[in-house]
């Protein structure tokens, strides 16, 4: 049987949504768990403070720097770490056009960058280990990317597809496991105005957007189908399988959205096979 207290969990962006509600339950249910937020008091208020078997940490992860430095008081603290969850993010409404550079960068950063410096930082010790699973939290927004307003929030979670793919090859040999989670609507704080932001400076020619923007915010917020519980129930028993998938979609929208554009891609690749195929 597993040693859970000898299992340590790595979890980015752990004071609210999934991350949380994950944290919450790994520790009800003996595991040892490093946290990340952007303030201490964030995490101490929700789940309490410092102990054998809680480190809660004060993370920038734009800032490699910040990140090397948790990722080294984790290791400190509990002398290893086997399971990473990359579950920092935020999402930016706005189309194509009314978004700055700066408010694109900005998402890119965290949604993205910060992903790479906490897998940057965590993969020698993984590797020198010869053991891990890294969880890298996408969204249906990284599978599926016609969402009126979410254009650049999905093409984050697009790149953190992408790079997680090719993260599971090159992380193989060592033992370690990857796997890609695709989470549709689910009842955490996402949605609230402190996890998404709108554009700065809207277009209101976008009727679809600002009525997509209105819809997030005003009526699925709260009222998502999705349970929390169900979502974090799934990834704590991926991470005991041993040959785990990389494509996890987690919940029933999830499933159906991306299932009609598989079968969409795949008609329109049969439709257009002999233009495909032209340069034969």
């Amino acid at each position: 049987m597993e040693n859970l207290k000898n299992k340590v969990w790595f979890v980015t962006g752990a004071s609210k949504g999934l991350g949380l509600t994950l944290v919450k339950r790994l520790l009800n249910d003996g595991y040892q768990v490093a946290a990340t937020s952007r303030t201490i008091k964030s995490l101490v208020n929700e789940v309490g403070e410092q102990s054998e078997n809680f480190l809660p940490l004060e993370v920038d992860i734009v800032n490699e720097q910040s990140v090397k430095i948790a990722v080294a008081k984790a290791i400190q603290h509990f002398k290893t770490i086997d399971v990473v969850v990359n579950n920092a993010g935020y999402g930016q409404i706005g189309t194509i056009e009314e978004l700055s550079n700066e408010e694109v960068r900005s998402n890119y950063d965290v949604n993205v960058f910060g992903l790479l410096n906490v897998t940057r930082q965590v993969l020698p010790h993984l590797r020198a280990n010869k053991s891990g699973h890294i969880f890298n939290i996408s969204s249906i927004g990284g599978f599926v990317g016609s969402f009126a307003a979410w254009g650049i929030y999905c093409s984050t979670k697009f790149a953190v597809a992408g790079l997680t793919e090719a993260l599971a090859v090159e992380a193989k040999p060592f033992g370690v496991n990857v796997t890609l989670v695709y989470p549709g609507y689910f009842r955490t704080s996402f949605l609230s105005k402190d996890s998404v932001l709108a554009p700065k400076n809207p277009i209101d020619d976008y009727l679809e957007a600002r009525q997509s923007q209105t819809a997030h915010q005003n009526e699925i917020d709260g009222n998502q189908p999705g349970d929390p519980d169900k979502a974090i129930n799934v990834l704590i028993e991926m991470s005991k399988e041993q040959n785990p998938p990389l494509h996890l979609f987690l919940g029933q929208d999830a499933y159906d959205i991306s299932k009609n554009k598989l079968e969409e891609v795949s008609s329109q690749l049969e439709n257009w096979k002999n233009y495909t195929c032209a340069n034969r």
